[in-house]
């Protein structure tokens, strides 16, 4: 009996209008709305980060090349560490940066 008033509660336009011009609503609609713009800015920033890192551009160069012994894989992967360990601090630091904005 319940699920039947809900369902016709819901399925009446004067009641939907009514509860969309409320201001709780309005507000949840809005705080949505913000979060999901903060989302996308959030991921297309993070995206791009990973496109324009060192450390990626890094691994694609190394793993076209074919190693000639052990030693020469120890140094790339070396220097892949290197890099990426210090695009880790960089972001660090940069997010400290903006937390203190």
């Amino acid at each position: 009996m319940l699920s039947r008033l809900l369902f016709s509660l819901i399925n009446n336009l004067h009641i939907v209008e009514k509860l969309a011009e409320s201001r709780p609503i309005r507000r949840a609609a809005q705080i949505t709305a913000y979060t999901i713009t903060k989302a996308q800015i959030a991921g297309r920033d993070a995206s791009e980060r990973v496109l324009r890192s060192q450390t990626l551009r890094q691994v694609r160069e190394e793993a076209g090349r074919v190693p000639g012994d052990l030693g020469e894989i120890g140094g790339r992967l070396r220097r892949v560490r290197e890099t990426f360990v210090n695009e880790v601090k960089e972001g660090w630091k940069d997010g400290s940066r903006k937390i203190k904005k």
